[in-house]
């Protein structure tokens, strides 16, 4: 038997399933457009539910792209040595240690002396998380964070001065009083006032600013705009001197050396710090993608709450238009009593019911992509990382539109094809 013959009635099948959805199709609109009001009121209750769910979903995604937007300012060849946290490790010999000792002044400068590759490091301290600074009588709230840094800091943190000038190499060592300044705290002490060259008070201590920040807004980590960065010696000096703990950044000139660069770090802190073959590392070395990877699994017990929500209120939506649907088959019960007098069998009004559920479904559920596609890029608009297009979000409400259309329409749809013809003629 030749393929012709089989293609024949396969496309005859298919041909006839078109034509019979597109018939369903039109029968549907043409009901729509008859029934304007209880379609539109049918449609924005499930526009508000994909609102919700793919407008939350949208703007998860809007924040995941801002944060990797303002940790790829501190470049893709960033790592940072620092302090490790306090959990139990495993050595390569199965022996525990509980890593808590800090990173002292002279381990991180031994480190940045030794470490001869084509890098740029930077040693700073966090001197203070709650200072309050003082310009006049004008003072800031106690929650300006107090960095003591060299002057490689701006560059391996990923700060830009947009008024006067970084740290010179003796203004680090010699431990002079200038500072640097973030956005928020020039307009809280300064207003419209040149900062630059101007003296503010931090703790007991005159500062001449010499370099105020470019703004990085709320969502930037560490909190740029309320950031004010000292020398490094006179951090040492005022802020708690030994008992400080240092943080070591590394910035390679070619990112794809990053892996190489961090290896080799890791090796010769190991010897700064005296850690035996044997054990454990006493220090986290962790890579600035890394850093973005952790704060994005952190929103992902968001995402499944959110996802929760949305959903929830979907399952309203899908109530709100089955009712609306039992409704649209009583007071079509005369039409349907028509169409099975006409031949319809009771599957042919079953999926003449539920397509037009379905499409009814998709035209609220576009609308519902649009305006969540909308929120999305607000938010996205508001922490300056560009417009952008959800298409999992896309695909996904449309096919959850078909699903909720076909859960919503199946009970009014199995309830028309029962109709008893004859009682359905005489339905008024």
């Amino acid at each position: 038997m030749s393929q012709s013959t089989f293609r024949k009635p396969i496309n005859a099948y298919l041909s006839g399933s078109l034509n019979f959805l597109k018939e369903n199709i039109a029968i549907a609109l043409a009901s729509i457009k008859a029934n304007k009001l209880r379609a539109i009121i049918t449609m924005l209750i499930i526009s508000i539910g994909i609102t919700a769910l793919v407008g939350i979903l949208s703007a998860i995604d809007a924040i995941k792209n801002g944060i990797s937007s303002n940790m790829s300012s501190m470049g893709a060849n960033t790592f940072t040595i620092r302090d490790a946290d306090t959990r139990i490790r495993v050595g390569r010999h199965g022996k525990k240690s509980k890593a808590s000792e800090k990173i002292t002044y002279k381990q991180a400068l031994r480190f940045r002396d030794e470490f001869k590759f084509p890098v740029t490091v930077s040693v700073f301290t966090e001197a203070s998380f709650s200072s309050r600074l003082r310009y006049a009588d004008k003072k800031t709230n106690p929650n300006i964070r107090v960095t003591g840094a060299d002057e490689n800091y701006l560059l391996t943190a990923g700060y830009d001065v947009e008024k006067g000038r970084n740290f010179s190499a003796g203004e680090t060592m010699g431990g002079s009083h200038v500072a640097i300044i973030g956005k928020d705290i020039a307009l809280t002490l300064f207003g419209k006032l040149n900062p630059i060259d101007k003296f503010i008070k931090v703790g007991a201590n005159r500062y001449k600013v010499i370099g105020v920040l470019k703004g990085k807004g709320s969502s930037a980590e560490s909190g740029g705009d309320k950031l004010c960065i000292i020398p490094l010696h006179a951090a040492r000096q005022y802020f708690g001197g030994e008992g400080l703990s240092f943080t070591i950044n590394v910035i390679t000139k070619d990112a794809a050396l990053l892996d190489i660069m961090v290896n080799e770090a890791r090796g010769l802190f190991r010897k700064v710090r005296q850690v035996p073959l044997e054990s454990p590392e006493d220090f986290d070395v962790v890579k600035s993608d890394h850093l973005a990877e952790m704060m994005k699994n952190d929103i992902s017990s968001v995402t499944t709450g959110a996802t929760i929500i949305g959903i929830i209120t979907l399952l309203g939506a899908a109530i709100g238009l089955m009712n609306i649907m039992l409704v649209s088959v009583t007071e079509r019960t005369r039409e349907i009593g028509i169409r099975k007098a006409m031949g319809a069998t009771p599957s042919i009004i079953r999926d003449q019911f539920l397509i037009e559920s379905v499409v009814i479904c998709v035209l609220g559920g576009l609308m519902g992509i649009v305006l969540g596609i909308g929120i999305g890029n607000l938010i996205s608009l508001a922490m300056n990382t560009g417009f952008f297009v959800p298409w999992l979000w896309i695909i996904g409400g449309v096919i959850i539109c078909v699903i909720v259309g076909l859960v919503s329409g199946y009970l009014p749809a199995k309830r028309a094809s029962e109709l008893d013809p004859i009682e359905s003629l005489r339905f008024e």
